[in-house]
Order: C-alpha cells, then sequence, then structure tokens
C-alpha cells in the first residue's frame, strides 16, 4: 500500500532531505559545468563595479572655463588666478567674446567668464564691478553647479582683497557648512552602494530565470517532473545553490566597494549580510516567478531585464531622487525592491546602524520576498503544459 503523504505530493522527512541534497549536488554540478551562472554572480558585478566606480562620477570638476578679458590689470590678473587655483575649473584665455562663445558652440568651454574693459575702475567705486558669466543649459544641472562654483571663486577672492586692503568683507550672512555621512562629497560614496543593489538584481533575477528556462529548453525539467520529487524540492533545490553563489557576489561587491573604491562601511557588517540576504530572496523570487512565464533563456533574459534591472535602476533612488519625481510615479516606485535595499545600503554605508531606516525597510523587503515566493509556489504545478 503506498504512503498517503507520497499520494498527497509530500515525503517523510528523511526522504525530503535525501531528495534536496540530491537536486542540490545537480544544481552545483551544473554551475560548474557551465560558466554562465559563474560570470552573472562574479564576472558581472566586477565588470560593472569597475565601468560604474570609475566612469561614472556626478562629480563636477576640471570644468573647461573661457576667460575673456577686455583690459589687462593687476586685479583682473589676481581674479583670473584664482580660476588657475581652483580644482574645479581649466581655465582657458580669449582674446575677445566672439572667440569664447565659438569656443562653446563647439563645446570645448562649459562656461565664459567676461572681465569688462572697465573692471579695475568699477571694482574701487561704490556699486562693485559686475563680471558677466555665460554658461551652457544644455546640461541643466551642470548649469546650475559651474554657476555655484564661479560665485564661490567670486566670494573667495572678494574676501581676500578685502583682507589684503585690511578691512573685512561686510556680508549680512555667514554660511557655515555641516555636510554630514559624506563630508568629502564623493559621488562614488553615493553611487557604489547603489550599484551593489542594481548588481544584486541582476544576479538574483538572471541566475533563476536563465537557469529554469534552460532546464526547459533542455528537456531536463521534463525528466525531472516524472520523478517523485515535488515542485517544492524542484524550487528548494534551484533556490539554495544560487542564494550561496549570489551571496558569494555580494561578498566580492562588498569587498571592492570598501578596500578598492574606498567607501566607508560605518554600519554592522552582519546586518549588511543579513538584509542582503533578505534582498537576495526577493530578487531569486522575481527570478523563479519569471521562470513560470518564460522557458526560453532568451525571453526569460528579457523579461528579466526589463522587470527588474530597468525599474531598480530608474525607479529605486539609485541616479535620481526619488522624491523630485510625479506623485504617480512615487507610488510606482513602493513595488520596487531595489528601492528599499538601495535606501538600506546607502544607510549602513554611510550613516551606520540607523533603524528608523533600516527596520521599515527591511520589512518591506520581507513582504515582496514573501509575496515573490508564494506566487512562484503558486504558479508552479507539475505538469508539462
Amino acid at each position: 500500500m503506498s504512503d498517503p503523504r507520497q499520494r498527497n505530493g509530500s515525503a517523510a522527512p528523511g526522504t525530503f532531505r535525501m531528495r534536496l541534497r540530491g537536486l542540490m549536488r545537480k544544481e552545483f554540478l551544473q554551475i560548474f559545468r557551465d560558466p554562465s551562472s559563474i560570470a552573472i554572480a562574479f564576472l558581472m558585478p566586477l565588470i560593472l563595479l569597475l565601468l560604474f566606480g570609475y566612469g561614472v562620477s556626478l562629480d563636477s570638476e576640471s570644468i573647461p572655463v573661457a576667460l575673456v578679458v577686455e583690459q589687462p590689470s593687476a586685479d583682473t590678473a589676481s581674479f583670473t588666478a584664482a580660476f588657475h587655483k581652483s580644482r574645479y575649473f581649466v581655465p582657458t584665455t580669449y582674446a575677445t567674446t566672439r572667440e569664447a562663445e565659438a569656443a562653446m558652440m563647439a563645446r570645448q568651454v562649459n562656461a565664459i567668464v567676461v572681465l569688462r574693459r572697465d573692471f579695475a575702475q568699477r571694482l574701487r567705486g561704490a556699486d562693485g564691478a559686475p563680471i558677466q558669466l555665460i554658461v551652457n543649459g544644455v546640461d541643466a544641472n551642470t548649469a546650475r553647479i559651474v554657476a555655484g562654483y564661479v560665485e564661490g571663486v567670486w566670494g573667495t577672492w572678494l574676501e581676500h582683497i578685502a583682507l589684503a586692503r585690511g578691512r573685512s568683507l561686510a556680508q549680512p550672512v555667514q554660511i557655515e557648512q555641516r555636510v554630514w555621512f559624506n563630508s568629502e562629497l564623493r559621488s562614488r560614496n553615493f553611487l557604489v552602494p547603489g550599484l551593489v543593489a542594481i548588481i544584486m538584481t541582476l544576479i538574483g533575477a538572471l541566475l533563476t530565470a536563465m537557469v529554469m528556462a534552460r532546464e526547459w529548453e533542455r528537456g531536463t525539467m521534463e525528466a525531472l517532473l516524472v520523478t517523485p520529487v515535488t515542485m517544492r524540492e524542484i524550487i528548494l533545490g534551484k533556490l539554495i545553490p544560487y542564494f550561496i553563489l549570489g551571496m558569494g557576489g555580494l561578498a566580492l561587491s562588498v569587498a571592492m566597494a570598501i578596500w578598492l573604491f574606498e567607501v566607508p562601511l560605518r554600519g554592522s557588517p552582519w546586518l549588511l549580510f543579513a538584509t542582503s540576504a533578505l534582498f537576495l530572496l526577493t530578487a531569486l523570487g522575481m527570478g523563479l516567478f519569471i521562470s513560470t512565464i518564460a522557458r526560453s533563456q532568451f525571453v526569460a533574459g528579457q523579461i528579466a531585464l526589463i522587470a527588474t534591472f530597468l525599474p531598480a535602476f530608474l525607479l529605486s533612488g539609485f541616479i535620481f531622487d526619488i522624491g523630485s519625481m510625479p506623485d504617480i510615479v512615487k507610488v510606482i516606485t513602493h513595488v520596487i525592491a531595489a528601492r528599499y535595499y538601495v535606501a538600506i545600503l546607502q544607510t549602513l554605508f554611510l550613516a551606520g546602524d540607523t533603524w528608523s531606516v533600516v527596520l521599515p525597510n527591511t520589512l518591506a523587503l520581507a513582504v515582496l520576498a514573501v509575496i515573490f515566493l508564494g506566487l512562484t509556489q503558486l504558479k508552479s504545478r507539475k505538469r508539462l503544459e
């Protein structure tokens, strides 16, 4: 007489463990035989971190700027020297404004600073000497930064001139800046933790989506379905090996962030890996759910990129501030798992164990993990159609 637990699709604990070990062993052997999974887990984080860490920067430094001095004098020489000493500018002197405008049209410079012929004379007048600033406004964000940097050079130079004359520069408001969490204002400290979230999204979604689709393409899934193993055992047999592989990719990414890009880790490493494990489960759940829809590696890869990578890149706060997005887009970001993980990573790396940020975002990840893994369990059936 057959065991009723076998008829109900379950097995004794010992049988369950034995089958699960066998499925996991099969999956690890497949990983070692096919290097694509190892490339996704380790080579892809290496390449992406190097590309984004060194190739992408939100810092505006070494900005090419044109200097036009209509009547050279000691004052104009002193002022233009301030641009040469600044690390934010690479100044080039032009004889006329027309030449400088031609250079801007050719995108050789981003801004033009013009000192009029009467600059030295008006500098000693009651109203002061105005300077003309022309900024390339194609990139509005860079234009605002350039204008702010020029104003900073101008203000610093005026203060230096006043001190040289034995006077203090009258300013109605004195600004004392305090920059928290990223005092060096390095965009790399902001970008690299967010990039780790993008990498983990790709690793989790691509690993499980692609390998399950590959099983269907090669016909090995049909062979599994005619065996006594249950779908829960098949899912766990896929989930655990790729979870281990994904955590290895995370360890590589965190090591590169700390020791190669010198991003400070002010929070607990254990908390970092615990929340990362929860996010990886969510990403693996998304990949498994995609695999229940697509049984072609090409289709599964396209769906994984469109449904996971693009939303994580654009709507997670990795580069674009969520607070500046339209209200409808803000609502959509609440279903993007990477949004919560980016907030956790940036907080743990730069601020520390701030529980008011970490805890609610961790709970949101837990909810999404349960949803995606639950949907995968509901959609998975031992049938060939």
